[in-house]
């Protein structure tokens, strides 16, 4: 399913001699500043904003952030550039070297989330080489568009929710003050053929002139009660009404098929192969009156979006600022060796991920999609094995390469108080909603982190994920008792960590198990 790739990132050829241009000519070229869009690709944030907005979450590891940082920059750079050199300058992919829980992944996904590029993380020990049981290495480029049609259709609904909820409030008007029908009068079916029976004229006139002013009070009365009934919608006054709706059933049916490689299952809609052959279902359901106004208001937009648009802006938005994190490519480090064994199919899965990560047309469902202009990023502890352990051609494909630091005490005191997601600000909104407000004095701070690096250097060294694992056991029972406590202010300090956690951390074998 992958065709042959473009060989950029390799000894140089025709990208480095300037193709058919000749010895020493200079291209010109004028720069074109994007304007204001959406686009993620056009972010036009300095190196030094994206590590500021980084540092707000991520505690130290700089080089990291400024690699990142102007990996991204460098996006916007060749947005400026013209189309006939955007073609030749591939980014420039990125390999993370360093211990579990120091903030590799989370780099990469608040890299992505700060500009609104499609991101998938994806372990690299998942995949097999063709043939074997395992996921096929495409999987994480179809992985992508899917994640870019998320991102474009909630971005296309945004624009249309204010006439979506107009009309799935309109819907609902409908449904529970449904205007008057005019009664049809029972017709001889031979009229049609030998034309209507004579009647008395004055008669008709009579009836006529009275249904109609019974129709126009009963239309009056209805518009009245619908515009009542359209105020209270709006105010919220029946939100907690059940009412019964009908909506269309978003569940098609599919078809498993399988890929080329025979391990990659791909959904195929029988609806949009047989186009309007097949009849669309629907389904009743019992909802409130707000919860039926979201799915109605859902179900509008979705009749407001162009599928076709959302489809081509995804796989163009995948293709130039989609980022894709692959995990633990230390464990697929290792040369082939004499003999059957692992290492042959590490080595497989290498090579099949080379002409993905160097440029390659993956097919998926919507369409092909080329991957010469993603970011691939690559993290591994590379404990048991090196880098060099790669081999040379997917070696060549990371020419960034960043090592992280570990954690220092310092670090762990930092990540507890200075992110705007610390893990003691999320127990402090936790605990609030029971009424509870707990605040943390500095001496816990510092002993939460001496003993997070204790643990981590006398058992396995898992990083930051350490402090999960203390501040849950830490706040155990309070937070069992939160609901039924009369304490409106706990405060922590070093001695009721001491009293929690004492225990535990004397006793080496059971800090292995509960920390």
């Amino acid at each position: 399913m992958t065709a042959s790739g473009n060989g950029h990132g390799g000894q140089g050829g025709s990208e480095g001699q300037g193709g058919s241009q000749g010895e020493g000519e200079v291209r010109s070229f004028t720069l074109v500043r994007p304007g204001k869009t959406s686009d993620p690709a056009k972010s036009d944030l300095t190196p030094r904003q994206i590590v500021a907005n980084l540092d707000k979450y991520i505690v130290g590891q700089e080089r990291a952030k400024r690699c990142v940082a102007i990996a991204l920059r460098n996006r916007y750079r060749r947005q400026c550039l013209p189309e006939s050199l955007q073609e030749d300058i591939v980014p420039k992919n990125i390999l993370m070297i360093g211990p579990t829980g120091v903030g590799k992944t989370l780099i990469a996904r608040r890299l992505a989330k700060l500009v609104r590029a499609p991101f998938v993380k994806v372990e690299a020990t998942k995949f097999t080489e063709v043939g074997y049981v395992g996921r096929d290495v495409d999987s994480m480029v179809r992985d992508l568009v899917e994640t870019a049609i998320r991102m474009i259709r909630v971005e296309k609904t945004a624009t249309v929710s204010e006439e979506a909820d107009r009309a799935a409030l309109a819907r609902l008007v409908d449904l529970l003050a449904p205007l008057p029908t005019r009664p049809q009068a029972q017709r001889n079916p031979f009229q049609a053929l030998f034309g209507p029976a004579p009647s008395e004229p004055e008669t008709d006139l009579a009836q006529d002139e009275t249904s109609r002013t019974v129709e126009a009070d009963r239309l009056s009365e209805a518009r009245l009660r619908r515009a009542e009934l359209r105020k209270r919608l709006q105010a919220g006054e029946l939100d907690n009404e059940m009412v019964e709706i009908e909506v269309s059933d978003r569940v098609p049916p599919m078809v498993e098929v399988f890929s080329g490689s025979g391990n990659e299952e791909m959904g195929i809609n029988l609806q949009d192969m047989l186009g309007g052959l097949m009849p669309k279902k629907t389904k009743k359901r019992k909802l409130t009156v707000r919860e039926a106004r979201r799915v109605l208001a859902a179900e509008e937009a979705g009749k407001l979006i162009d599928k076709e648009d959302i489809t081509a802006e995804a796989c163009r938005r995948a293709e130039q600022s989609g980022i894709i994190f692959i995990d633990e490519l230390d464990k697929i480090a290792g040369r082939e060796r004499a003999g059957a064994g692992p290492d042959v199919s590490r080595e497989g899965v290498q090579r099949d991920l080379l002409p993905i990560v160097e440029g390659s047309t993956v097919m998926t469902k919507y369409g092909p999609v080329k991957t010469d202009h993603m970011l691939f990023i690559a993290a591994g502890a590379f404990h048991s094995a090196k880098p060099s352990d790669l081999i040379p051609e997917l070696q060549g494909r990371f020419p960034i390469r960043v090592e992280l630091d570990p954690l220092t005490r310092e670090d762990f005191r930092r990540i507890l108080t200075e992110p705007q997601d610390a893990v003691t600000k999320q127990y402090k909104a936790l605990l609030s909603a029971d009424g509870v407000g707990i605040e943390f004095a500095e001496d816990a701070i510092g002993a939460i982190a001496a003993l997070a690096q204790e643990v981590n250097e006398q058992t396995e060294d898992i990083g930051a994920r350490r402090l999960h694992t203390i501040m849950e056991r830490l706040l155990e029972d309070l937070s069992f008792e939160a609901p039924e406590t009369r304490q409106e202010r706990v405060v922590i300090d070093a001695e009721y960590v001491k009293s929690k956690l004492s225990d535990i951390t004397r006793d080496r074998d059971l800090s292995r198990f509960v920390l």
